[in-house]
């Protein structure tokens, strides 16, 4: 659960620009990476605050995996931020990113 708060946090503060982009290429896939950087060239008109995460274990073909949801604002809007996470050797990664 500690890796998935950390890491949406993370997304979250790239997009808004208040972290570089190199600290989040060892938490996610260099496909999401473009995504996230492509997020980040959007002003936006508030920073993002992540307010809940929820996580589910699921069966994953490669070995452990899990369903990450949760909300965050920004402004006055509740927002959802979903993503899915697997564990390669000792480490976890984001392999797929949905921001709403």
């Amino acid at each position: 659960m500690a890796f998935a708060d950390a890491a949406l946090r993370r997304v979250l503060e790239v997009i808004d620009r208040r972290r570089p982009v190199t600290q989040l290429r060892p938490l996610i896939t260099p496909a999401l990476t473009d995504t996230v950087l492509g997020l980040s060239r959007v002003p936006q008109s508030a920073a993002a605050r992540l307010r809940r995460v929820r996580l589910r274990m699921v069966d994953g073909d490669d070995g452990p995996a899990a369903e990450v949801f949760g909300t965050y604002t920004r402004g006055p809007r509740v927002r959802a931020i979903a993503a899915r996470i697997t564990q390669e050797g000792e480490r976890w990664r984001i392999v797929a990113l949905e921001i709403g």
